[in-house]
């Protein structure tokens, strides 16, 4: 669920300049060299926000890389804490956890940016009449049971003049947000790529606002790559192999969202009633991965500073962040 860059000169200069095999051609593994297992655990069930990675694993990036690649989507363990024990060697999170984490001493580190800019935001049923944030006061939120969510919540809400003490909140945990909205909640917090053109594709009227409208510092990434600060130090070069392998998925599904969509529903069988809303939400995401990046997967320092303020800010973290030390663009730029 919970964020776009590539000026279109970047683009064409990336398309132009070579193929993905051609540009990467120094980093691929000999033929005859015995792949390497690794497990990457996704942060929720498959969805558009994934599809460079299936992309990856089905046009055999992975394998021209060096590695053989299990996906797999989360249980009762998020990827953050297999992440952190180093039970797996790679993770989908988003910068919420990644900074909080990283004051808690947890040696978690990001080191790509799936989506460059935050879609996230507080979605309702255009019946509910919410407009704006002050009219949650009196309405019931639907989330996960983070500890991020009232802060949140109430960020939006003071910059409109209300307060989240007025909102009652309940856990809806893995609900369908359009089942919920129809029985016990007013409105929920959602990506717009994938929810959002559910409800386009429902012919649900809806009403959203986005979390970058009411506070720039909230403009972060969302969702990213993670790996372990210690797995990252000792072994670089399978790092550097799986982003390689990654940000050559992304580059193409930038430029063939259709291809890469039938990709993805291919891989994830179970999407093949939503196709629909795939080719959407497919469409809509292709100029968002990287959008004004220099790069897909790069990161800026000063959106996690912002950020960072933010969360302590709002009292969300106590103790001081090191905007270097949770992320890393070393695997993405000059790639």
């Amino acid at each position: 669920m919970k964020k776009l860059l590539v000026g279109a000169s970047c683009l064409m200069l990336l398309a132009g300049c070579s193929g993905p095999g051609d540009r990467k051609e120094t980093k691929e593994a000999p033929a005859s060299k015995e792949l390497k297992k690794v497990t990457l655990m996704l942060d929720w069930t498959p969805n558009t926000n994934h599809t460079g990675i299936y992309v990856a694993k089905d046009k055999g990036y992975f394998k021209d890389h060096g590695l053989d690649v299990t996906i797999k989507t989360p249980g009762d363990v998020t990827a953050d804490q297999l992440v952190a024990a180093n039970k797996v060697q790679f993770g989908i999170s988003a910068q919420e956890q990644v900074t909080q984490e990283r004051t808690e001493g947890v040696p978690v580190k990001s080191i790509g940016a799936i989506i460059q800019h935050n879609t996230s935001g507080f979605m309702s049923l255009a019946e509910k009449n919410i407009k704006s944030p002050k009219d949650y006061a009196g309405k019931t939120y639907g989330g996960w049971g983070a500890p991020i969510e009232k802060p949140f919540i109430d960020a939006v809400m003071e910059k409109d003049g209300a307060d989240v003490k007025d909102v009652k909140i309940v856990n809806m945990g893995n609900a369908d947000f359009f089942t919920a909205s129809k029985k016990n909640i007013d409105f929920a917090w959602v990506f717009y790529g994938w929810t959002g053109i559910e409800a386009e594709t429902r012919g649900e009227k809806v009403n959203m606002q986005y979390l970058t409208d009411y506070d720039k510092n909230l403009d972060y990434y969302t969702p990213l790559f993670i790996a372990n600060e210690k797995y990252i130090k000792s072994d670089k070069e399978t790092v550097d192999a799986f982003m390689a392998a990654v940000q050559e998925g992304y580059e193409y599904t930038i430029k063939e969202p259709k291809a890469s969509a039938d990709i993805l529903i291919k891989e994830v069988p179970e999407l093949k009633n939503s196709k629909e809303l795939v080719y959407k939400s497919q469409e809509y995401l292709k100029d968002r991965y990287q959008d004004d990046a220099e790069a897909w997967g790069m990161q800026d320092k000063k959106v996690w500073e912002n950020f960072g303020q933010f969360m302590k800010d709002h009292k969300i973290i106590q103790k001081e962040f090191d905007a270097d030390a949770a992320f890393t663009n070393e695997f993405v730029e000059g790639n």
